[in-house]
């Protein structure tokens, strides 16, 4: 008695595939927990299984830590040039044309007041969907303008970092804005006034080294990366394996690098009691 083989239906390739609306659903990079972006934002974008803080646009960094409707733009009009004419096989000034048209906006920061439970704070934050919130010229002149107006308002100043570094299209102009948010701060510092620096994921490179670790007071969101060079650049040059926590929150927390982990939910709350601390309203 012979068998016979049963046929395998012929697949059509050209079946349509149900797709799953984009959108709809956000993975956690930590956990790979799979979450409804609706759960996810109404949770302030932080993960529910492993309390990953994802990155915040600027705007709704505003919106978090503001008082509704109180919130003044500063200098939202300055943009970058190319005064070297950089070319990396795209001009620069092709980049910075798309990211104008993309966000509306001409940089990395945004710079204001407005008030944090009805104090009138300077306010500075960055967003690295902005080219990797990189510091050019534009940026440096809006947070040097920032406290210089902190300043003469005698108000205390916030900046949210969060930000790849330097901008490299900019060379040797972007890394002078080290030194002059630093001068400013130190003036500002000197007229007595206080300023708290908020470090996100990821705060790297020159802004790390500058103004961001400059803070009265010093605090990150959990598990967020901070640091200056790599990992592979460190371990390479002191040729030693490094820690798998180097240049998290916790680590620098644990070797006196900030002062405080706050969690998203609390951060506004904290920041009105530091401030009411080191400067009575």
């Amino acid at each position: 008695m012979g068998w016979m083989l049963k046929e395998t239906p012929k697949i059509n390739e050209n079946t349509e595939k149900k797709a799953i609306p984009s959108g709809v659903w956000e993975k956690c990079p930590k956990c790979a927990e799979i979450m409804l972006c609706s759960d996810l934002e109404e949770n302030l974008m932080v993960c529910v299984k492993c309390d990953y803080h994802h990155r915040l646009p600027a705007i709704e960094r505003v919106e978090l830590l503001i008082d509704v409707n109180t919130f003044y733009e500063w200098d939202h009009d300055i943009a970058s040039t190319d005064p070297l004419s950089f070319s990396d096989g795209q001009a620069y000034t092709n980049k910075l044309e798309r990211q104008i048209l993309r966000t509306k906006r001409y940089d990395a920061i945004i710079t204001g007041i407005g008030l944090l439970q009805q104090r009138p704070i300077g306010l500075g934050v960055f967003d690295f969907s902005w080219m990797g919130g990189s510091m050019g010229s534009v940026v440096g002149e809006r947070i040097y303008r920032l406290f210089t107006r902190c300043t003469e308002l005698k108000i205390p100043a916030i900046i949210v970092s969060c930000s790849g570094g330097a901008r490299m299209h900019e060379g040797l102009l972007s890394l002078m804005q080290m030194a002059k948010t630093s001068a400013a701060i130190a003036r500002f510092k000197r007229a007595g006034f206080p300023y708290i620096s908020v470090l996100t994921d990821p705060t790297t490179g020159g802004v790390a080294a500058s103004f961001a670790m400059l803070g009265d007071l010093n605090i990150a969101e959990p598990k967020a990366t901070i640091g200056f060079a790599g990992r592979r650049v460190i371990e390479g040059t002191i040729g030693q394996k490094l820690p798998e926590d180097f240049q998290t929150a916790e680590f620098c927390l644990e070797h006196g690098s900030i002062d405080a982990i706050v969690k998203r939910s609390e951060l506004k709350r904290f920041l009105f009691r530091a401030l009411d601390f080191l400067q009575p309203f």
